[in-house]
């Protein structure tokens, strides 16, 4: 019997009444004749002008029919079928064609195993935020488990090319639209890439855009001439595979579909940068606050957050290969709430920062972001936890004072503003006004007098006038911070300011602006920096520094500063080893001498560990009080 892959369809076409039962033999062939899928056989039965035509319903486009020939007239004589004597009965025909489609199943069989290629190699490009990065860590576990191991470090040795995008910012949509038309040449023009050396993939690339930007312009990037094979939301990652399967039958491949559930919880992510010390693990995903500039809650969906325990694992895996550092992500991470437990009580108060507001209700609460800190210091009193983004109306003081009891959790905490005048602040939709933003800067500071704060601005939002342009001037200079992002206004469709706004402020205006906001920046940056000068910082060695790699390293501190120090040998505390020179992820104690805008400088003192560190720091303040 011939081995059986999928069933045939048959089509029978018949001029003349056969001499044989066609219905019986249709039905006899059907079962014997289930042929290799990249096989397509077509058996032709000539008699007069009567033919069997038997093919796969999924054909193949680059091969051709195998065609097995039966031939014989009919007469008034009995017809003969190799042996004058005999005449040709079903079964004659039967064996006939069961041995020649043998022979060439078994042939093609053959040429197959020598024409095997690997389901591809991927390359990958990320936009956007580490989120995104995030993500793409994730989609390459997915296709790594489906069998798609390889992954090359140039576009044009690839047969899979990712491209995770963002959608915030049309800045950052114009560089993935020109990275498309790149990729597109590579597809469209493989042949003559190849010749000429420019190429080494080993067939067309594939084309696949993920993340925010696939969300929202869906249909202009598969009707964009070709250009791209297959489009994929943020919560459609896991149907990856079968999306790339539906482009080898000749189709588009398209999920977009948003979830109220997705979290990937079970996807352990492939770490795109081997070996590093630092990694980011997302807990929770989406957005509620629906602010009147933000495609987010569009591209990203609503919120969901993590289990705790599944988090905790990941965690406990990045600790095993040596990683010590963690970001936290989610689209508004503070917002966490792991309400998976059926005991949790719904309705209960979801108490914001004083003088925030929201409009989305929380209708079950669970446990809070401020267990999940509480529970990750604790378990991994060596591994520094850093979060982002947050959002200013999720800092409860539970939240602060977790952060400033325990030695692991970075002081640093990112409060995007976006506006320094009130009236702006209640167009964005941001929940809150200058006076309660300031508020809860003056409460921050209070509970972690050492704190970094960084911030987001945006210039030219819809209406801005000279007057609250300049309150938003004047906040960055109250607050004083360590770094900020500054962007001028660009109008994303199906947000609230879309519907309901002009984009009036013309563009001559809002990069004035953007200029004056980064000068007022770094007016005041400095003075952070410069209050660091003469203390001791304990910093987790990144690598050598880009401008003197033979001399020098950097690394950060635990308020988020670069620091850059000379490599020396020093004292190894930690692995009482002597005296060496510091390695990536060794954590050091530098003593800051001086500063500029970005950067801090010293000289390191020892190689140590975290709460060697902090307790000796400890001991230290309770000695002189």
């Amino acid at each position: 019997m011939i081995p059986s892959i999928h069933p045939l369809s048959l089509f029978l076409s018949l001029s003349v009444s056969p001499p044989i039962q066609f219905q019986t033999m249709a039905a006899t062939l059907s079962s014997i004749f289930n042929i290799h899928p990249h096989s397509a056989i077509r058996i032709n039965y000539r008699l007069i002008s009567s033919s069997i035509f038997l093919f796969s319903p999924r054909l193949p486009t680059k091969r051709p029919f195998r065609t097995l020939h039966f031939s014989t007239k009919l007469s008034h004589n009995p017809p003969v079928f190799n042996d004058d004597s005999i005449i040709p009965t079903f079964h004659h025909f039967l064996a006939k064609a069961q041995a020649q489609a043998a022979t060439l199943i078994a042939s093609d069989s053959d040429t197959q195993s020598d024409d095997v290629l690997p389901k591809g190699r991927i390359y990958q490009e990320t936009y956007g935020c580490q989120m995104n990065v995030n993500d793409m860590e994730i989609v390459l576990s997915v296709m790594k488990k489906a069998g798609y191991e390889e992954i090359v470090n140039d576009p044009e040795s690839a047969e899979i090319i990712f491209i995770n995008t963002c959608a915030i910012r049309d800045n950052a949509e114009q560089r993935v639209w020109q990275r498309l038309n790149y990729f597109w040449f590579l597809k469209r023009h493989w042949k003559s890439n190849v010749a000429t050396g420019r190429s080494h993939s080993l067939r067309p690339p594939k084309v696949v855009v993920l993340g925010c930007m696939a969300e929202r312009l869906k249909d202009k990037i598969l009707d964009a001439d070709k250009m791209v094979d297959v489009v994929c939301g943020p919560d459609a990652y896991r149907d990856l595979p079968r999306l790339l399967q539906e482009v080898d039958n000749g189709q588009k491949g398209i999920n977009t579909l948003l979830s109220l559930e997705e979290t990937y919880a079970d996807i352990s992510p492939v770490r795109i940068s081997k070996n590093s010390i630092s990694a980011f693990v997302s807990v929770m995903r989406g957005c509620n606050n629906m602010c009147s500039f933000c495609i987010v809650p569009f591209t990203r969906g609503r919120e969901r957050s993590r289990p705790v325990e599944s988090i905790l694992k990941e965690v406990a895996e990045l600790e095993k290969e040596g990683v010590k550092e963690v970001t936290l992500l989610g689209q508004n991470v503070n917002s966490y709430n792991d309400a998976g437990d059926d005991e949790v009580e719904p309705n209960v108060d979801w108490k914001l920062s004083d003088g925030f507001s929201s409009k989305c209700k929380v209708k079950k609460v669970g446990l809070r972001f401020a267990d999940l800190l509480d529970r990750l210091s604790l378990e991994f009193p060596e591994i520094r936890f850093r979060y982002t983004s947050p959002h200013p109306k999720d800092f409860p003081d539970e939240l602060l004072y977790i952060m400033r009891e325990r030695h692991n959790v970075c002081k640093n905490i990112h409060l995007p503003a976006q506006s320094g005048n009130s009236n702006m602040l209640e167009r964005m939709r941001r929940g809150y006004t200058r006076e309660a933003y300031l508020e809860l800067v003056n409460k921050i500071r209070s509970i972690i007098p050492d704190v970094g704060l960084t911030s987001d601005f945006i210039c030219g939002f819809c209406d801005e006038t000279e007057e609250e342009h300049q309150d938003t001037l004047s906040l960055v200079r109250a607050v004083s911070y360590d770094m900020a992002y500054m962007f001028a206004y660009s109008m994303r469709e199906k947000t609230h300011a879309h519907r309901n706004y002009t984009d009036n402020v013309p563009e001559e205006v809002k990069q004035r602006r953007l200029t004056e906001l980064i000068e007022a920046f770094r007016e005041s940056t400095g003075q952070c920096f410069d209050s660091q000068i003469g203390s001791v910082q304990l910093v987790l060695v990144e690598g050598p520094n880009k401008r003197a790699p033979e001399t020098e390293l950097i690394g950060k501190s635990d308020r988020g500063h670069r620091v850059i120090f000379t490599n020396l040998p020093v004292r190894d505390t930690a692995g009482c080893d002597g005296d060496r020179v510091p390695r990536v992820g060794d954590y050091v104690q530098v003593k800051i001498l001086k500063s500029s805008r970005a950067s801090l400088f010293g000289a390191a003192l020892g190689i140590t560990t975290m709460s060697s560190f902090y307790n000796v720091a400890q001991q230290e303040a309770v000695a002189s009080l």
